[in-house]
């Protein structure tokens, strides 16, 4: 028998939305080197090592790319940026409505941030690769 293998996609534009994708990607390691932030496109991606937990029998390692459009401005705390073999775990994401924009917060180990200013809630979660079984 075949095993049919279904990547996740989650594209959100709320509240709950960032809620589910928090969920998702709690727990996920993320390399330092694999932080972007294109200014020019107003695109801040991310990479992420994280356990499939969408399905409760499935504890893939998965490599999964957060994409958060229409990003204006980022502003990272307490990651030193030019340790690029860092590993940091990701806790949650959050936001709060900031005037007329979006500050989408992500949350690290460590007392580590990065906060996005956007002006929606533009997020999408999709999924690579399997890195392996758990």
């Amino acid at each position: 028998m075949i095993e049919k293998k279904y990547q996740t996609k989650i594209i959100v534009n709320d509240q709950e939305g960032l809620g589910l994708i928090s969920a998702c990607m709690s727990g996920g390691r993320v390399k330092v080197s694999d932080i972007k932030y294109l200014p020019s496109n107003r695109i801040f991606l991310l990479s992420v090592e994280r356990s499939r937990i969408e399905e409760e029998k499935d504890k893939r390692k998965i490599n999964s790319i957060l994409k958060v459009d229409f990003c204006s401005k980022v502003k990272s705390k307490n990651i030193d940026q030019k340790k690029k073999d860092l590993i940091l775990e990701l806790i949650a994401i959050d936001y709060l409505k900031n005037k007329e924009d979006f500050e989408i917060n992500l949350i690290f180990n460590n007392n580590a941030h990065i906060a996005l200013t956007t002006e929606v809630i533009d997020v999408t979660l999709e999924d690579q690769n399997e890195i392996g079984k758990q």
